[in-house]
């Protein structure tokens, strides 16, 4: 009977995934037939499923309009399947000869490219090459979309064919194996330990305590911040709301802990070489602490440090005595949380409230040794003791995913020996007691000790920036505007379109007017950012501008949404749109009174990438258009272990320094943001995010920043302020290696360049599959496509850059807990542009470096030439005469010694991923007034007298670049002055040394006079003559333009 039942086959799923690929057209196919055409037909495969198109005949622009359907085995896994379509000539319908159908090109494309129904568009790809020899052009047009389709349940077979009994022993069930990322645990059934994500497995019983005794013998009271020894149960009679300071037990509880850490990491920290002294990253040890070690427990967290944590999980009450609002309370030896206090609605009886919080609390395997955990239950108003709870640490669970989440349980409320009130206690309470790490699922929602506020600041987040496109409005003509008549003879009116979408606004340019007629035609294009929802409108305004006040001739309205979205350059219709609400008809409240008509051209271009991130900073070159991606080549690992000597950023009582700080981390259109650890100089994070990467050529940057949020109201925007920024660049990081260092946070001010402290990170990129897929990115245009066949400028591509990161700024503010708009900006660089003459030194000397190696080159010619070392200039003559007389040497020479110096320059390669050069950006000696500049508004705030002083020391920097580049044109102008007759003896001896020149390279060997000028330029330094050549005596008498200018 049991080896019927395992024949049976699952039941069907109730949905099923069609993908459906509709082939519509060709372009430009390759003629294969023999006679100067072909017989083309698509033939399609999808996971193990192949299907053809009809074929037609002699066509090499063929138009199918044929679907072609396929079912997805695994949807969850569809994302990696790969659709190979190809297009073959079918040799039947042809004059050749062969075996096999001719090859025509083919595409290959990967679920995550498929677009959901109601989602698709047609889009075109160029037709691919089998094979470096294969000769292959054209393109195809296809359309693929999928759906899910329901199925009714089928009733199982009544009689199932009969089988021989099984004779195989059964075998025994593996253990748990968990994949992750590439990497591959075994866990043994006994003990189950998660690596991504919390399964469904056995909870682990909670013990009955002992009955208990709570002792509470007089309301709190308050203690001042600076108490270095928080007692357990006072102090914390300050509520949260308070602004000004952070109530002491909080703030001093998780300090002892921390720098126990910090002092037993501090042997293991290895120091390197650091070329800018304490401004530099160093590498640190391992980031497996001791505790570890002897844990035979594997952690899917595996770049950061596992942090212990006791959770204890209040849900709800019953059978309370009578009270106002109650609310529990948690201590511990160390520790001490309390929950909001109960609010009733009218009617609703108050011996039954419901908190449903979660506590995490600081722990450590020396504290439960002999430390108890304390819960107990107070009325609000009168202080009155509710009854309590106490359990033995060494006696809680530890829960490990993919264990689920552990039962709460009821517990009875028991009251104190010597409590006077020992007849009010009655009840239960429900809750859940156990030790996890930052792992478990309900730490990003609990309240933790080292930020014991309720408010969202304190916890960390998963942000996702607004999908973005560009607008594309082409403004034609405009027809029956009522433009004033009684406008002066020979006047042309000047009537422009201003169009505004949201806080952007652009206008066109002055129409042209047709003769005859009152047509005004522009064929303008005019681009915003748009982003979703589609819920704005544009909003166009027809002007004229003849007079010095703008009279407005009429509006158009057209909501985003009817707009048609487009992933490619295929041609978009024009529409005409009515003109209404004009000067005249607006007055008499007709607001929809035609006004005339505008011929308008409108798409949201989904195949480029809207940048909101500097160019050489960017962190994300995909299209809009999800149908365009290209798959992932690998996934990026970033550990955010914590923070060391951070500088107080702020003051509390007692002009205390304090700083709350958390970290922002940025790649792509993924944000994470840490939890806020507030009255820490060293905080611990101690948490892990992944992205995934599709191109290694990018930039993730990370900021750390101190809270002020969490001490403000609502309706006060204190911004946080930035401790420091740094950037890795991923196609620095070797494949699967994890680099764990510590950076210092560098901030320029306006006093000058000061270390905020340091950050301590672990990063990984996990690149499973190195070549080719991820060298072939090195191949590949950096952005898409449509930045090629329809490039943006540059100042407008500057414009809707700004653009874009004030839309995401507001759309980041809008989340809970909001990312402020200079968080968003200052992680983005929306200031980079901005005018520094830090930044022009920087620039110069970059360019300076960049064109050292020219330098160097000279210079060693020079030692050559000059005889400085004898043994060195004789082995050049000798190579040079083996060149000179096999030439063919020269090309594979070359690239032998580009081969030695990059096996020359790997022992200088970098071990650690740079971060912030303070040399390379001219930061350590800056002058205090440039500095005081470049932070200066737009407009000015400064005084008129220091403002004129800029200017003219700005006067002063542009003659120099202006002498630079006259002396540019000068050289280039001297060389047209060679055959331009401006100089007639000049250009004669010119001629005439040419010719001799001619004659002789006619008469003797070209090997002979390359011997003879080589041995020539390295003749000895006995033979030269110290004044200059007389050929570049003749050139610099050679005469340029500069005498003509005024």
């Amino acid at each position: 009977m049991t080896t019927l039942s395992q024949q049976h086959p699952p039941p069907p799923p109730k949905t099923v995934r069609k993908l459906i690929v509709e082939v519509v057209d060709a372009r430009d196919l390759l003629p294969k037939d023999g006679q100067g055409s072909s017989s083309p037909y698509v033939v399609a495969d999808f996971d193990g499923q192949k299907m053809r198109t009809s074929t037609k005949y002699r066509d090499l622009n063929p138009v199918w309009n044929e679907e072609l359907e396929f079912t997805v085995s695994d949807p969850e896994s569809m994302d990696e399947e790969e659709l190979e379509i190809e297009v073959l000539n079918d040799k039947k319908l042809g004059n050749v000869s062969g075996r096999k159908n001719h090859f025509l090109g083919r595409v290959k494309l990967y679920g995550s490219q498929f677009a959901k129904r109601g989602e698709e568009g047609l889009v075109y790809f160029p037709l691919e090459k089998k094979s470096v020899f294969s000769w292959i052009k054209g393109e195809i047009g296809l359309r693929i979309y999928y759906y899910d389709e329901i199925v009714e349940d089928q009733p199982p077979p009544e009689q199932p064919p009969p089988q021989p009994p099984q004779t195989e022993e059964p075998k025994p069930t593996p253990g748990l194996v968990i994949v992750e990322e590439g990497r591959v645990f075994e866990v043994p059934q006994e003990f189950p330990h998660g690596v991504n994500g919390y399964g469904h497995g056995p909870v682990p019983c909670y013990p009955s305590p002992p009955p208990v005794v709570v002792v509470e013998e007089s309301p709190p009271h308050v203690v001042p911040v600076q108490e270095e020894h928080p007692p357990p149960t006072e102090a914390m009679a300050l509520p949260p709301q308070v602004a000004s300071g952070i109530p002491a037990p909080a703030v001093q509880f998780g300090v002892p802990e921390v720098r126990k850490m910090q002092s037993s990491r501090g042997e293991r920290v290895r120091v390197l070489k650091r070329p800018n002294g304490d401004y530099s990253p160093r590498e640190i040890g391992t980031n497996k602490t001791q505790a570890d070690n002897n844990a035979e427990r594997i952690h899917p967290y595996d770049l950061v440090e596992p942090m212990q944590y006791l959770f204890v999980k209040i849900v709800k009450a019953r059978g309370l005595a009578p009270n106002e609002g109650p609310y529990v309370k948690i201590r511990t030896s160390s520790h001490y949380l309390k929950s909001k206090p109960m609010v009733y609605r009218p009617g609703e009886p108050t011996d039954s409230p419901e908190w449903g919080e979660v506590f995490a609390l600081g722990y450590s395997k020396q504290e439960s040794l002999s430390s108890t955990l304390e819960i107990s239950i107070w009325d609000s108003p009168t202080n009155n003791f509710l009854g309590g709870v106490c359990f033995d640490l060494s006696d809680v669970p530890v829960r490990e995913p993919p264990d689920s989440p552990l039962a709460p349980q009821w517990y009875r409320l028991e009251s104190g020996a010597v409590d006077q009130n020992s007849g009010r206690v009655s009840g239960d309470i429900q809750l859940a007691v156990w030790i996890g790490t930052q792992n478990d699922d309900a730490f990003p929602e609990a309240r933790t000790s080292d930020a014991p506020y309720t408010v969202a600041h304190t916890r960390s987040k998963v942000y996702q920036s607004p999908k973005l496109w560009y607008l594309r409005l082409t403004v034609i003509e405009a027809q029956d505007l009522h433009i004033a008549p009684n406008l002066p003879p020979l006047t042309v009116p000047e009537i422009r379109v201003k169009a505004q979408l949201g806080f952007q606004s652009v206008r066109s340019r002055r129409g042209n007017m047709k003769n005859h007629s009152m047509s005004v035609q522009w064929n303008e294009d005019l681009i915003f950012v748009a982003g979703e929802p589609l819920e704005d409108s544009l909003i166009l305004l027809v002007e004229d501008r003849t007079s010095k006040d703008a009279t407005l001739l009429g509006h158009v309205m057209i909501p985003l949404v009817s707009i048609e979205q487009r992933i490619n350059e295929h041609h978009v219709a024009s529409k005409w749109y009515g003109v209404e609400g004009g000067a005249g008809g607006g007055g008499e409240g007709g607001g929809g009174s035609y006004c005339g008509r505008i011929h308008l051209r409108l798409c949201l271009e989904g195949g480029y990438h809207v940048l909101d991130e500097a160019a050489h900073v960017c962190s994300d070159f995909r299209p809009t258009a999800k149908q365009l991606w290209k798959p992932a080549i690998g996934i990026l690992e970033l550990g955010i272990l914590g923070a060391r000597g951070l500088l107080p950023m702020k003051s509390k009582g007692g002009g205390k320094g304090s700083t709350d700080a958390y970290c922002v981390a940025k790649y792509g259109k993924k944000w994470v943001r840490t939890r806020t650890v507030t009255d820490s100089f060293d905080p611990r994070w101690n948490e892990q995010y992944t992205w995934q990467v599709y191109d290694p050529c990018t930039v993730l940057t990370l900021g750390v920043f101190d809270n002020w949020r969490m001490f403000t109201d609502a309706s006060e925007d204190k911004p946080d302020s930035h401790i420091g920024k740094i950037r890795i660049r991923i196609s620095t990081l070797e494949s699967n290696k994890v680099y764990t260092n510590s950076y210092p946070l560098l901030v320029l001010t306006r006093m000058g360049l000061k270390k905020m402290g340091e950050i301590e990170l672990a990063v990984r990129f996990a690149c499973p599959s190195l070549l080719p897929d991820t060298c072939s990115v090195y191949g590949q245009p950096l952005l898409p496509r449509m930045h090629y066949l329809r490039p943006l400028g540059v100042v407008q591509q500057e414009a809707l850059r700004g653009a874009a990161t004030k839309m995401v700024a507001q759309w980041l503010a809008r989340s809970e807990p909001p990312l402020g708009q200079e968080v968003v900006r200052y992680m983005l660089d929306a200031d980079s542009h901005t005018w520094s003459i830090r930044k022009c030194k920087s620039n110069w000397f970059r360019i300076v470096a960049v064109l050292a190696w020219v330098v160097g080159l000279a210079k060693w010619l020079d030692d050559i030439r000059m005889w400085r070392n004898p043994l060195t200039t004789v082995l050049l003559h000798v190579l040079y005469l083996v060149l000179v007389w096999y030439p063919d040497l020269i090309v594979p020479t070359g690239f032998l010694y580009v081969v030695l110096i990059g096996v020359w320059y790997y022992r200088f390669k970098p071990k650690i991923p740079a971060g912030m050069d303070i040399r390379l950006s001219q930061a350590e000696a800056v002058d205090p007034d440039e500095l005081d500049e470049e932070f200066d508004t737009i407009p000015s705030s400064k005084p008129p007298e220091l403002i004129r002083a800029r200017y003219d020391r700005l006067r002063i920097l542009a003659g120099r670049v202006q002498t630079v580049l006259g002396d540019f044109a000068t050289q280039g102008e001297r060389v047209q002055a060679l055959v331009s007759w401006r100089d007639p003896r000049a250009t004669k001896l010119f001629i005439g040394v040419c010719s001799a020149i001619t004659l002789i390279l006619f008469v003797v060997p070209p090997k002979m006079v390359a011997v003879a000028l080589g041995f020539y330029y390295l003749r000895h330094p006995m033979f030269r003559d110290p004044m200059p050549l007389a050929s570049l005596n003749f050139f610099r008498r050679l005469p340029s333009l500069s005498d003509r200018l005024m």
